[in-house]
């Protein structure tokens, strides 16, 4: 628990924030245009016209890219949110209470919760169909991200493809394993191949590393898998332990480790339940809830004499009557008070735009805009905090883990600098959870901002936003040009805008004001040592 005087600065800085939030003071946060209030749920968009990219400077020509990419849109992660809502809308038309509007909450769940059980079948590339698919925004992500990459690299793709058979080098493609990474890889890829066909037989999927875990029965990864690499937020002693204090995974598996610790944290956990106990956030979730059950059972959820969870069963069916699903919530998300009642409907409002084509539904009637921008506000909140730059006190637990991918960022173009062009491309795909550490340990302008642990994070005393650092299908590029006398520039496109590396690099740069970085001086400034 919190010290009282600590969670009344919390608690003011949360009250300050709501009073901002609800005037719309300085315009739109984090440059979200009108009602898109879906921080890192925000459907993915190019955010720069790829005309006004800079050239690299006269006699320099592309010689690699490499791309860490988030999955693309998807649909709900599990069976959590849309239970706990229905479960909650059931109980209010049981006792009469629904509003004319609260009617229509429950159908629209059930359309939401019917796509997720079947999302994905019928769709060819799809693993396996249900929670936590992608949906087709999801796959156009990809594909359009694929088809803009070779179009700006056309040169550079050109070339490889002319040389496939006499000089091949290599599209290595890399997933963390997880379905809708894999699915994410496949698209992009498909995508890549239908442009330009004969980059076919470069395309490359490693073997994953092994033999893990460490003094148990190896299990093995299919090949493109790299969770070292890619899903080093959730490393466990089953699959990945790594007890050799020799073995360059080592520090990657201890430092996933610390950040799984820091997730039990008290510090956090204060945090965590500070954002949602504070009375702006119960305001806010009152303003929702009201709009669709009768003042009386709202009263009821306030005082904590009704709450709710996921739990049930559901089972759906697709249309052609092939394909069931039987799912079970497990009881875990729940709806204690009026913030969490309002907060799971926010939920519902974020995934909507996700799933248009599969769901069809609109969630901004639900949720008005001033609490949207509110609720927005609470996420970006949370997951600052889970996993975001955090707390000053705690150092570099939520980003030190990503270690291992900006060296995998530097020792391909290492391999470029010292003249072996074995790679033409690398092909990241991944989650939420690598690319928020990663732009933080890339020190990232606007990203890498942390909070004292007496203070609370608002959107009035820092920058940081999921919306920016982790869109769907964010992504981070690294274009590599070369000229004759081997000097090796690097340009850097964080969702497809020509951003800087950390301010401290600003000597790295070519020339004044140019997005290339000289090589060698970048890998010094981030402290990077060749292998």
């Amino acid at each position: 628990m919190l010290a009282k005087p600590r969670l009344a600065v919390l608690q003011t800085g949360l009250l300050l924030s709501l009073s901002c939030l609800l005037s719309a003071c300085g315009g739109s946060d984090g440059g979200a245009n009108p009602r898109t209030y879906y921080q890192t749920k925000t459907p993915y968009a190019p955010q720069q016209d790829a005309t006004s990219y800079e050239a690299p400077p006269s006699g320099f020509n592309a010689v690699y890219t490499g791309l860490l990419a988030r999955h693309g849109s998807r649909g709900l992660s599990s069976l959590k949110y849309d239970l706990a809502v229905y479960n909650m809308w059931k109980k209010a038309s049981d006792d009469g209470a629904l509003t004319a509007l609260g009617a229509q909450l429950g159908p629209d769940v059930l359309k939401i919760m019917k796509a997720n059980f079947l999302l994905g079948y019928g769709v060819s590339g799809i693993t396996t169909p249900g929670y936590g698919n992608e949906t087709q925004l999801g796959i156009t992500e990809h594909t359009q991200l694929a088809q803009r990459l070779i179009n700006r690299q056309s040169a550079l793709f050109e070339s490889a493809a002319s040389a496939a058979s006499s000089n091949p080098r290599k599209i290595v493609v890399v997933t963390s394993g997880v379905d809708r990474a894999v699915d994410s890889g496949a698209f992009f890829v498909k995508s890549m191949l239908a442009t330009k066909p004969a980059l076919s037989s470069l395309v490359s999927y490693p073997p994953a590393p092994s033999p893990y875990p460490e003094g148990g029965t190896p299990i093995a990864q299919p090949d493109g898998t790299n969770r070292f690499l890619l899903y080093f937020h959730k490393l466990v002693a089953k699959t990945d332990k790594v007890s050799n204090t020799a073995n360059p995974l080592y520090t990657t598996y201890q430092d996933s480790q610390a950040f799984q610790t820091w997730l039990n944290d008290s510090d956090l956990a204060a945090k965590q339940a500070a954002i949602l106990a504070d009375s702006a956030a119960q305001t806010a979730g009152r303003a929702v809830l009201e709009r669709l059950f009768t003042k009386a059972f709202v009263d009821k959820i306030a005082a904590g004499t009704y709450s709710f969870a996921n739990t049930g069963s559901m089972t759906f069916s697709s249309d052609d009557g092939k394909f069931t699903s039987t799912l079970s919530g497990d009881g875990k998300t729940g709806i204690t008070d009026l913030a969490s009642g309002g907060s799971l409907i926010y939920e519902l409002y974020a995934i909507a735009p996700a799933m248009k084509a599969e769901a069809n539904v609109d969630f901004t009637t639900y949720m008005p805009e001033n609490q949207a921008r509110y609720f927005a506000y609470l996420q970006d909140a949370s997951d600052f905090y889970k996993m975001g730059p955090s707390i000053t006190e705690k150092g570099s637990v939520t980003w030190k883990m990503a270690q291992i991918l900006e060296d995998d960022f530097f020792n391909e173009v290492d391999a470029i600098a010292s003249g072996k062009l074995t790679n033409v491309a690398k092909l990241r795909f991944a989650h939420a959870e690598i690319v928020i550490p990663f732009a933080s340990k890339m020190g990232l302008k606007n990203v890498l901002q942390q909070q004292a642990l007496s203070t609370m994070y608002t959107y009035d005393n820092n920058p940081w936003r999921g919306e920016y650092v982790s869109p769907m299908a964010a992504n981070m590029q690294w274009d590599v040009v070369r000229n004759s006398a081997g000097t090796v520039l690097v340009k850097m496109l964080y969702n497809e805008k020509e951003t800087d590396f950390k301010a401290a690099c600003d000597g790295a740069r070519y020339a004044a004001g140019s997005h290339y970085y000289d090589y060698t001086k970048l890998k010094t400034c981030y402290g990077h040592v060749s292998n």
